[in-house]
Parts: C-alpha cells; sequence; structure tokens
C-alpha cells in the first residue's frame, strides 16, 4: 500500500507537470508504475496484458493529466483509470477467448489461514508452496465474476479504503459491501483445503 508520502510526491509532480515541466511525468510514472502494473495484474491475471494495460494507463493519464483538478488524490484518479482500461481490456479479452473459469475442488475445515513472509530467506521447497499458494488464489480471484473480482482486488489485495472504493468504481456502499461479501465467499469455497 503507498504511503502519505508518495501520495503527496505524486501530487507535487502533478503540479510540477501542470506548470510545464515535462520531466515531471517521467518521475511520476516511476514513482507509480508499480502500483498500477500489479494492480492490473490482479484484476487481468496475465503478465503480458497487465504490462500492456499498465502502459496504456499511463498513456491515458499522459493525455488527460491537464485536466486533473486536485478534487480527489491523484492515486485515487489513477486507480480509477487503471480500473476502467482493466475493464476495457477484460471485455474484450471475454469476448476474443471466451471467459476462462478454473474450478478448485478442495476442503478445509477452517475459514482462514494467515501466510506468514519471512526475511527473504526461505527453502526452495517453501519458495515453491508459497507460488503455488500465489497461483491459487490468483486462479481463485480471476474465476470472479468481473465486478466482485474489482472490489477483492481493490479491497483486499491493494488495501484500498470503502471510501476510495466507492470513488474508484461509482458504487454504493451496501453494493460495494455486498458485492464484496458474496465474492470472499465464492473465493472461500473455491480455495477449501488449499490453504
Amino acid at each position: 500500500m503507498e504511503s502519505h508520502a508518495e501520495a503527496r510526491e505524486s501530487e507535487d509532480l502533478v503540479r510540477e507537470i501542470l506548470a510545464g515541466n515535462d520531466k515531471a511525468f517521467d518521475e511520476l510514472v516511476g514513482l507509480n508504475k508499480r502500483f498500477v502494473f500489479n494492480l492490473c495484474y490482479r484484476l487481468l491475471g496475465d503478465y503480458d496484458d497487465a504490462d500492456d494495460c499498465a502502459q496504456e494507463v499511463f498513456i491515458k493519464v499522459h493525455r488527460s493529466i491537464k485536466g486533473f483538478r486536485f478534487e480527489s488524490g491523484f492515486r485515487t484518479w489513477l486507480y480509477r483509470i487503471a480500473v476502467n482500461t482493466c475493464k476495457n481490456r477484460f471485455r474484450s479479452l471475454e469476448y476474443r477467448m471466451g471467459q476462462k473459469k478454473v474450478r478448485l475442488d478442495m476442503q478445509d475445515d477452517e475459514d482462514k489461514k494467515t501466510i506468514e513472509i519471512g526475511n527473504g530467506r526461505q527453502s526452495p521447497a517453501l519458495a515453491l508452496k508459497r507460488k503455488e499458494l500465489g497461483r491459487l488464489i490468483q486462479e481463485a480471484v480471476n474465476g470472479l465474476p468481473a465486478e466482485q473480482k474489482l472490489v477483492v482486488v481493490l479491497r483486499d489485495m491493494e488495501g484500498r479504503s470503502y471510501e476510495e472504493i466507492i470513488e474508484i468504481t461509482g458504487l454504493k456502499l451496501g453494493t460495494l459491501k455486498s458485492k464484496l461479501s458474496r465474492a470472499r465467499l465464492r473465493l472461500r469455497e473455491s480455495l477449501k483445503g488449499a490453504i
């Protein structure tokens, strides 16, 4: 999740861009590209599509940055552009390939388990297990309907607040909570036994 300093730095860079400093845009991209790519990857589930989509997001940002009015935070505005770009990409992917669904039939007697990340020194077996678990989770998220996937990624994977998600998606709070609840239930069912 972003720090307040990074959010302020992004907004300072936007002010510089609006004042005519073209080099500030490169810094803005550098500061935010990881966030945008991660969001795109989590929504699309494919590295190449996420990379293409992230580039498209920054092209859109470059074209429309002069219209940014600081009515919301820059990162919220950026996330909104990224989400809408991913939605468009997702729709075209669904049209071209049909909707792919992954069904996971696993058993579990617990609702939740916490995954601890160590100091980076892990055994190859643990690294492989974590990678496989990440793949299973991403497949389960990819199997969600688009709107449910969007709210799970923004809330549970990106750590966005309800207020930010409402601003990004335009959903009402009750609708957002309902979609999130249904998505979490589907994920729990899909991941039974995996975690």
